[in-house]
């Protein structure tokens, strides 16, 4: 059977550069039959053949290749950027090759301490017994106590979170740490002062550390609104979090003089505890302490 071939124009070469692959292919072939003589008969085998077997790629042949865009443009829009997890993202990071040593000592040991210390075990077929009354009733002693609404807690008015039961699925672990150091002192705080607080905490941490500005204009400190910056802080979270973390519990606690640890009264029961470094502290991180004069 004979068929038809249609010549190609320079304008549908031209934008054969930009095709995909496969219609490259097509393009090669269709394009290689169309140079023979015209008086030649071809079947429909030998273009179904071609085009599903196509030849080698020649080094004149432009491969197609997948190229993220450079900027984010809506979620409707046809062309969307791989997930940061796929190398050809622009924003994959490698690793991490390996666990900090803090982390692997809490996935190792902490973890199932504190799944043991923490965990209440329920037989199958038995449900968990009755939530107590987070509010306090009154005891009917006086006729006023009638259709009163219920009391709070003893010692707040605020209720407090409520606490899941611990599972091998929600051990506690630490989310987060935030390092933050503020100018008290009205004459040192210029932008000098704040420099150099900032350069050491970025180099104790790891991370690019954030101005925080006032949020209310005090004369008497000599504080603007949203103009004078008096503190810098960063939030680590993942490696550099437990890197900071074991430097100041291996490093810089046990060096302090007369050191008595972190008062139990610091935290909260919700998981948040705080605690200081004073400035003679902060000099023993190995970060500052080798830009000492010897």
């Amino acid at each position: 059977m004979a068929i038809r071939r249609t010549p190609f124009s320079i304008g549908s070469f031209a934008a054969k550069q930009h095709l995909p692959y496969r219609f490259q292919c097509q393009y090669e072939a269709r394009r290689t039959l169309s140079t023979t003589s015209s008086s030649l008969d071809i079947s429909e085998d030998v273009i179904s053949e071609s085009s599903h077997h196509p030849s080698p790629p020649s080094e004149e042949t432009v491969k197609y290749q997948f190229r993220p865009p450079r900027y984010y443009r809506g979620p409707l829009h046809p062309h969307q950027p791989p997930p940061p997890s796929d190398p050809s993202s622009r924003l994959f990071v490698p690793g991490p090759f390996s666990l900090a040593r803090l982390e692997q000592t809490y996935t190792s040991t902490l973890a199932p301490d504190l799944l043991s210390l923490l965990y209440t075990h329920h037989p199958p077929g038995q449900l968990p017994g009755p939530v107590p009354q987070r509010l306090r009733s009154w005891d009917g002693s006086s006729p006023y106590h009638k259709n009163r609404p219920l009391r709070p807690p003893r010692g707040s008015a605020v209720l407090p979170l409520v606490r899941r039961p611990i599972t091998f699925r929600n051990i506690p672990r630490l989310e987060k740490i935030v390092v933050h150091t503020v100018i008290r002192d009205k004459e040192n705080r210029d932008s000098a002062w704040l420099h150099v607080a900032g350069m050491i905490v970025q180099a104790i941490t790891n991370v690019r550390c954030t101005v925080y500005k006032a949020k209310h204009s005090i004369s008497n400190f000599g504080l603007v609104a949203n103009r004078t910056a008096m503190a810098v802080g960063v939030e680590l979270r993942g490696e550099d979090m437990f890197c900071f973390l074991s430097k100041v519990v291996d490093m810089v606690m046990p060096r302090i003089k007369e050191y008595r640890g972190v008062s139990g009264k610091s935290g909260d029961n919700t998981g948040n505890l705080a605690f200081s470094l004073g400035k003679e502290a902060v000099g023993m991180f190995p970060e500052v302490e080798v830009n000492y004069d010897s």
